[in-house]
């Protein structure tokens, strides 16, 4: 919604001072530079992703339109979801949790929290990270190395729709001025035609610089801004899931063990200590 906020501002600062200037949005309404412009941009994309990584393109931007895909709401449900497992496996052993992982969406504390269920990338991580330590092909204090590494791979991955986004909004500028030499070679085709038309295809071709300088700086590198910060929020909501389990497997309580992984996020994401303990102890009463 922010950034849907940014853009309209963007937008509208054009329009305010084009009126202020004394004309209007229709002086930059040359379809031949927006053709050119946009068509070459989105051409460097394409030559520059894997289909995977437009895909990903494609749902980080809608993901950045709804403000990201990791929610304050959605730490809480991971720290209460953690508690119980981990609760379970206090009380019952680590084969407890067996029936659990095996179909997590089924199982009877992992659905009480759709915001997780349905994040499939940390469903697998959490998956992948309590299941060696279940069926005892991993030592506890292997862990932390299998959660570091697990992490860096979906950082990695993460990380591949950003460098195209840099590419492209570095290219934006040069594409404008690539738009503008064609519109100056056909201006010069046509410079007989008065002075009239040739100041309309000059207009035209500046048209194509202003489009990349303002694509650029206006639109896309924003946009990038805010993929990689929502990259972030992905990223130590895995750190707040991995550094629970490694916590735990290495012997802590339960509640320290989610408390290790509440303060792996920033000051400003974390639910209150006081708040979070209150929350956990009503959950551990019920399940007594």
């Amino acid at each position: 919604m922010i950034l849907l906020i940014g853009y309209i501002i963007v937008i509208g600062s054009v329009v305010l001072g084009l009126h202020i200037g004394g004309s209007n949005i229709m002086v930059l309404a040359h379809l031949n530079e927006f053709v050119v412009v946009l068509g070459i941009c989105f051409g460097v994309m394409v030559i520059a992703s894997p289909f995977a990584v437009l895909k990903a393109i494609f749902v980080k931007t809608i993901d950045a339109f709804k403000g990201g895909s990791i929610k304050k709401d959605a730490h809480m449900e991971a720290l209460q979801m953690l508690y119980q497992f981990f609760m379970l496996a206090r009380k019952d052993g680590l084969l407890a949790l067996e029936e659990h992982i095996s179909d997590i969406k089924q199982s009877s504390i992992a659905s009480q929290y759709p915001t997780f269920v349905n994040n499939e990338n940390a469903v697998n991580f959490l998956v992948d990270s309590l299941r060696p330590i279940v069926d005892g092909r991993i030592k506890p204090e292997d862990m932390q190395e299998l959660v570091d590494a697990e992490i860096r791979s979906l950082s990695g991955e993460n990380a591949e729709p950003i460098h195209v986004m840099r590419l492209v909004g570095d290219s934006f500028p040069g594409i404008g001025i690539c738009a503008a030499v064609l519109g100056i070679i056909l201006t010069m085709g046509n410079i007989a035609e008065g002075a009239e038309t040739v100041g309309y295809k000059v207009a035209a071709a500046l048209t194509g610089t202003f489009l990349g300088v303002y694509g650029a700086y206006g639109f896309v590198n924003p946009l990038t801004i805010v993929m990689e910060t929502n990259n972030g929020s992905e990223e130590r909501y895995y750190k707040l899931l991995g550094q629970s389990i490694v916590s735990f497997t290495n012997g802590m309580a339960p509640l320290m063990a989610v408390e290790i992984g509440r303060r792996t996020l920033l000051p400003g994401e974390r639910p209150g200590s006081d708040e979070m303990e209150e929350t956990l102890k009503k959950i551990g009463k019920g399940d007594s």
